[in-house]
């Protein structure tokens, strides 16, 4: 799954599963802008990552501006000339029981995942129509887009939201050889769930014993799967979510 010659950018690159993104790309060949409103995060992401030739640019970038992410992609093409790859990855999770969830809440939770999401995908894919050579725009959602869990009702709409909007885009996109697809993480270590079901040792052992396959999520299971969608070895594939969740969703209730 060569991806030399290609640059791609992700969002959300200084978290936990956006430099597992990072590193697989890079390791792929990809050269990689890594988009992160910390720009501090992104810069210690572009610093450790093993790229094996492999050029990296961090730059400062909120999803959710429409100038931001202007910007975020002008730097990216001037930068590398092109964009062939897109990950949406930038997210947030704010677990609270059902009625202390307030509006800012909501707001900033389908702000940031479902609308930055859209702004990004707009932006790149205009990019790429005009450069005429086909790409990649790959988001992030999460087994909760088909599997609620508790206290998550706005997270869980953003991710189903996701879901759909790849679906919406791989349709409109497919005539100028642009593929759009997601990946579903389920339970993942050094990811959001690390401030959640993962916080405890012992109730990370009891999720992880719940998973079919017997562990929780890396960051690099993400990353694999990113670098398989945007890989010559997926062109006829579009509109899925391909979930990475070690059968997770095979298991109920799972929460």
């Amino acid at each position: 799954m060569d991806l030399e010659g290609k640059v791609a950018l992700v969002t959300g690159a200084g978290g936990g599963i956006g430099k597992g993104i990072v590193r697989a790309l890079a390791e792929a060949g990809a050269d990689v802008v890594l988009a992160d409103l910390n720009k501090d995060a992104a810069d210690r992401a572009a610093e450790g990552v093993s790229t094996g030739g492999a050029e990296t640019l961090a730059v400062e970038a909120d999803v959710t501006c429409p100038s931001s992410v202007a910007d975020m992609v002008d730097a990216a093409l001037s930068w590398g000339g092109q964009i062939d790859i897109l990950v949406n990855n930038a997210g947030v999770e704010i677990i609270r029981p059902i009625f202390e969830i307030s509006e800012s809440d909501w707001d900033a939770t389908l702000d940031v995942n479902l609308k930055g999401a859209w702004l990004c995908c707009q932006a790149v894919a205009e990019a790429m129509v005009e450069a005429g050579t086909g790409g990649r725009l790959i988001n992030i959602g999460s087994i909760l887009a088909q599997t609620p869990a508790r206290g998550e009702p706005h997270y869980a709409a953003s991710k189903a939201g996701i879901l759909m909007l790849t679906k919406s885009l791989a349709l409109d996109l497919a005539t100028h050889g642009i593929t759009v697809n997601a990946v579903g993480p389920g339970v993942v270590k050094n990811g959001m769930s690390s401030r959640g079901c993962l916080s405890d040792p012992k109730m990370a052992d009891e999720v992880a014993g719940k998973i079919p396959l017997g562990r929780v999520g890396r960051p690099g299971d993400v990353g694999d799967a990113v670098v398989f969608l945007a890989s010559e070895r997926a062109s006829y594939i579009t509109g899925v979510m391909l979930y990475v969740d070690g059968g997770l969703m095979l298991a109920t209730p799972w929460d």
